[in-house]
């Protein structure tokens, strides 16, 4: 009988730094922050894996929960000075818990929902194969996030016009970069999944990606975020008349900015369609909050995922409320859902590249 997590000695560092460290990040993790108990805080869950990995304690479905008590927002990491990998050490972890049969029943789930949404997405697909420039010899490829395929308000439509008007022609990428299943420990379903994406980028000349988080998935296929060809091509973009009153916020996604470092161009694009800079949260690019939307989160625990965008919203409505504007689909969701007026950057864009013609 296993008992003791495999992490060793490969991860030593990594959980060690946290163990032995004074907690100087604690506040940054949107999840203890929301769900106060010391064992959420990144100190705590990175203790517990490598008591875990140890031998220390008896691993369990509780121990093991801990792994999944994070969004992968990156802002432990950029608060410490050794720049510790939090979120890629839990992911590891429940990739071995899930291997021991203790991840949460949420996320031994994953697998069907994910089957279910991409059925989903398959049909999105279909329609927006319609659309002007979707062409299937097109070697420009366009990889959209399931989020954003069955998201409502013809988000995936708006991003498809955005990819065309920049860059020609696309194909639409039909496999999923896998993430959901990474996020569930199932490392083999994730690589089934990227060897999906592979065989269809072959003779392809360049990759597009409009979701953050799977460009993050992708990035071993090197692909461009979609924003970063835009800002690229600011001067294509003019101004959206219907928004000169209205009063939009920037939300930073985790993956974009501290994932991807791309904080300036969003902005950027965005100040383009509305002819002035947008409104700012109180803590904003590297510092900037999550949305409690990522990590599979509101599968594992809903009131907690709930709690960090009300938080984010809290202050939204503080410093005067107005629309919140973002690129992750995660965090449209989650906004939405917690009663937020939110839209996807990429429909914003849509408007500015066609009032430019």
């Amino acid at each position: 009988m296993t008992t003791s997590l495999k992490l060793l000695p490969t991860h030593a560092k990594a959980l060690e730094t946290c163990a032995y460290c004074p907690k100087l990040c604690r506040t940054a993790c949107p999840v203890s922050n929301a769900d106060r108990r010391e064992t959420l805080t990144p100190w705590g869950k990175m203790s517990a894996t490598w008591l875990a990995a140890r031998g220390t304690v008896p691993l369990s479905r509780d121990v093991a929960a801990v792994a999944w008590a994070c969004t992968g927002c990156l802002a432990c990491r950029d608060s410490c000075d050794h720049e510790n990998p939090v979120a890629a050490t839990l992911l590891e972890a429940r990739v071995l818990y899930r291997e021991l049969g203790l991840a949460p029943q949420e996320v031994q789930d994953v697998r069907a929902r994910f089957d279910a949404r991409r059925a989903r997405a398959r049909e999105v697909l279909r329609a927006l194969r319609e659309l002007p420039g979707v062409e299937s010899g097109a070697r420009t490829v366009l990889a959209l996030g399931s989020e954003q395929l069955v998201a409502p308000h013809g988000v995936s439509a708006d991003i498809v016009r955005v990819a065309v008007g920049l860059s020609g022609p696309v194909r639409l990428l039909e496999a999923c970069c896998g993430l959901p299943l990474l996020l569930a420990g199932d490392r083999p379903g994730f690589e089934a999944e990227q060897a999906h994406v592979e065989r269809e980028l072959e003779g392809a000349d360049a990759l597009l990606a409009a979701e953050p988080s799977c460009a993050r998935a992708l990035a071993k296929f090197a692909p461009e975020m979609l924003l970063a060809r835009a800002h690229r091509n600011l001067g294509q973009f003019g101004r959206v008349s219907r928004l000169a009153d209205v009063k939009l916020r920037w939300h930073d996604p985790c993956h974009l900015g501290r994932g991807l470092r791309l904080f300036d161009e969003p902005r950027a694009l965005l100040a383009r369609a509305l002819g002035r800079q947008p409104e700012e949260f109180s803590r904003a690019r590297e510092r900037g909050e999550c949305s409690g939307g990522g990590g599979l989160l509101p599968l594992t625990a809903k009131e907690t995922s709930a709690e960090i965008a009300d938080s984010r919203l809290r202050d939204h409505d503080a410093l005067g409320g107005g629309t919140v504007v973002t690129a992750c689909a995660s965090s449209l969701r989650r906004f939405r859902q917690n009663g937020a007026d939110a839209v996807d950057l990429h429909s914003i864009l849509a408007e500015s590249l066609a009032s430019a013609r």
